[in-house]
């Protein structure tokens, strides 16, 4: 229950920074896009490593205890290509304007006021991106929630990567409804309702699994979450990464988020 719990409360933070997106929107004058950019290339560098290092080792495990080597090694790969294709078809049916996938400097998205877009399509634009990014954070959630339960450790890390590639997508929601309504309370209340989508995906996949939770079932679910989390780095943090960046500072950002994964699952 303890494991439980502690799964639930790291999902709710890694949901909620989208609050912290919008807050910085508000109370910054301009976006730090070369510290967005190692903060993204990091959290990258710990989705992937900890995908290919440590989650798909536990649904090997898992999957070969459960079906044999043959069939668990068999398994193993079609669980991770099973979550690429989960994320990719939610992506596929999110229009791309409203993608919170495609790129977009915030910088960028405070200065359509000045173009005198209409208010409209501003809100328009605010709240289909509260929309597609509570269906992204859907399975993100149940990652984040799912890897908690099995290991905390392991869990806190996912959750801090999630949560900072959580907060452009906060920026993303509520400065355009506030530009459209002039009322900050709520871009921020719907920036935070954007993030609630996590914590439901933890609770539901929670409820849906836990009557048949065994070997089989953990096996294919870690495998998902690795694929998943793999395909969000891939295609949302690194190039985003890549356009608020200077020079190297995406590799660098990348390249420490996996050095410190290492070094946490070495030393706990």
């Amino acid at each position: 229950m303890d494991n439980v719990l502690i799964a639930f409360a790291l999902t709710l933070f890694a949901g909620l920074s989208t609050g912290i997106g919008s807050a910085l929107a508000f109370f910054t004058k301009k976006t730090n896009t070369s510290f967005l950019s190692v903060a993204l290339g990091f959290s990258a560098g710990v989705m992937i490593y900890v995908s290919f290092v440590e989650i798909i080792v536990k649904a090997r495990e898992s999957l070969t205890t459960a079906l044999g080597a043959t069939g668990g090694e068999w398994a193993t790969v079609g669980s991770f290509f099973l979550g690429v294709i989960i994320i990719g078809i939610i992506d596929r049916f999110v229009p791309e304007f409203e993608n919170p996938h495609s790129v977009r400097d915030p910088n960028e998205i405070k200065e359509l006021e000045a173009n005198e877009v209409e208010d409209s399509n501003l809100l328009r634009m605010g709240m289909f991106s509260a929309l597609a990014i509570a269906i992204h954070n859907f399975p993100e959630g149940l990652a984040t929630f799912a890897s908690a339960l099995s290991d905390p450790t392991l869990g806190l890390s996912i959750a801090i990567a999630v949560a900072i590639h959580n907060i452009p997508e906060g920026i993303s929601v509520s400065v355009p409804i506030y530009h459209a309504t002039g009322d900050k309370k709520k871009a921020f209340l719907y920036s935070f309702l954007s993030g609630l989508a996590e914590p439901l995906g933890a609770v539901m996949g929670y409820f849906v699994f836990r009557s048949f939770f065994n070997d089989l079932t953990f096996g294919i679910l870690f495998g998902s979450v690795a694929g998943i989390m793999v395909f969000i780095s891939i295609d949302e943090l690194l190039p985003t990464s890549r356009k608020y960046g200077k020079g190297h500072q995406m590799i660098y950002g990348f390249m420490a988020g996996m050095a410190v994964m290492a070094l946490s699952l070495l030393l706990f």
